[in-house]
C-alpha cells in the first residue's frame, strides 16, 4: 500500500480547521499532519513536518496565504499548495497562482471535489475552481481565436499541464531539454499567456489535457 499523502491545513479559523481534519481522515490514503492559525505558523510547519499538500486560506492575521506561498517559494519548501478560501475575489487568483500555489478553491466546494483536488495536486497536476479559472482566463475568449499550434506543441503543452518539468517533458519526447524550452516558449506566445500555471488552464479548458 502506498504512503497516505501527508497534508497540512492553515486557516484561522478553528472550526473550519477541526471540520477538514474530521473530513479528511476517514480517507484512507489522506493524513492530516498538522494545523495552523496563521501563514507563519503554516511555513513553520511546514519546513518541520514536510507535508505533501497544504490547505491554505488567504485572508489570515498576520502572514496572509499570499505571503505564505511567497515565503514557501523563498525558503525552496516542496509543499504543493491549495488555496481555500470564502472570499471570491477574482483578483486574488493570479497573484496566488503566480506565488506557486498548485490550486485555487473556495470554501463551498464539494466535499468528494477536495478530496479528488488533494490526489490530482498530489500527482502534479494544476486545479482550480471553475470561477478562479475564468479569472485566470479573463479576456477575449480564447475559443473565438484559434490557436495554431504544431503537434510537438500541442504534445508539449499537454505534458505541461500534466504538471512535468522541461527534464521529464525532454525526456519523455526524447529531445533536447533546450529544445523543450524553445517550444515551451513558443507554446506561452501563441496562446498570450504569461506562465505555465495559464498555459495548463488552457489546456484543461480546452479539452488538451
Amino acid at each position: 500500500m502506498s504512503e497516505p499523502i501527508r497534508v497540512l491545513i492553515a486557516d484561522d479559523h478553528p472550526i473550519v480547521r477541526q471540520g477538514l481534519r474530521t473530513f479528511l481522515e476517514v480517507q484512507g490514503d489522506i493524513e492530516v499532519v498538522g494545523e495552523a492559525a496563521d501563514g507563519a505558523e503554516a511555513v513553520a510547519l511546514a519546513a518541520s513536518l514536510d507535508p505533501d499538500v497544504l490547505l491554505l486560506d488567504l485572508k489570515m492575521p498576520g502572514l496572509s496565504g499570499l505571503g505564505a506561498l511567497t515565503e514557501l517559494a523563498a525558503r525552496d519548501l516542496k509543499v504543493r499548495a491549495i488555496i481555500l478560501t470564502s472570499v471570491s475575489d477574482r483578483a486574488d487568483v493570479a497573484p496566488a497562482m503566480r506565488a506557486g500555489a498548485a490550486g485555487f478553491l473556495y470554501k463551498d466546494v464539494d466535499p468528494a471535489a477536495l478530496i479528488s483536488a488533494i490526489r490530482a495536486v498530489h500527482g502534479g497536476q494544476v486545479l482550480l475552481a471553475p470561477e478562479a479559472a475564468d479569472a485566470m482566463l479573463d479576456g477575449p475568449n480564447p475559443a473565438t481565436t484559434p490557436i495554431l499550434l504544431t503537434e510537438r506543441e500541442r504534445e508539449v503543452l499537454t505534458l505541461i499541464a500534466a504538471g512535468r518539468s522541461n527534464r521529464e517533458i525532454a525526456r519523455e519526447l526524447l529531445v533536447a531539454e533546450k529544445t523543450v524550452k524553445t517550444h515551451v516558449s513558443n507554446v506561452l506566445m501563441k496562446l498570450g499567456v504569461q506562465d505555465r500555471t495559464q498555459a495548463a488552464l488552457y489546456a484543461v479548458r480546452h479539452g488538451l489535457a
